[in-house]
């Protein structure tokens, strides 16, 4: 049973339209679980974590990888720990800061992550066959209007 279930008539739309987009999203996250598994021996937090490196070069310091992927500190250790044994990522020294280190892809981590990227864009974009370009476009204009409201009753909130 999934999220959506839980719903039933009497309930306001906007609850049971919540609950399909839950459903949508873990039904999605569990496919590319799946697939990343399957095909690269590897999981979504490890992906994750390349991910953030790939878009960041030079590398990152752990705290910042950890606010990025919003998980805690020993989270990111975890993971880093093992890429750094696979060769995928390595760990550099901060100049003037002999407690920290920033975080990279390796050559290796790089091509590798490459190969999965082009295949995780290959599974989002198969999960979403079931609509056509322009059904595409206006769930994400439509979302884009749920999120901009969100953000103005969390700046109110403030």
């Amino acid at each position: 049973m999934d999220l959506e279930a839980r719903a039933h008539s009497e309930h306001p739309e906007e609850l049971r339209l919540w609950l399909r987009l839950l459903t949508c999203t873990q039904l999605i996250e569990k496919q590319v679980r799946n697939e990343l598994r399957e095909r690269f021996g590897t999981t979504l937090p490890r992906f994750d974590l390349m991910s953030q490196l790939e878009r960041a070069p030079d590398g990152l310091k752990m705290n910042e990888l950890s606010r990025r992927m919003m998980v805690t500190g020993g989270n990111v250790t975890g993971v880093t720990d093992q890429l750094v044994a696979e060769g995928l990522v390595e760990r550099v020294d901060v100049e003037g800061d002999r407690r920290a280190w920033r975080v990279r892809l390796t050559p290796r981590g790089r091509r590798l992550f490459n190969d999965m990227a082009q295949q995780h864009e290959a599974w989002i974009v198969d999960a979403f066959a079931a609509l056509n370009a322009k059904e595409i476009a206006q769930l994400h204009k439509l979302l884009g209007k749920v999120k901009q409201h969100s953000h103005q009753q969390l700046a109110e909130a403030v």
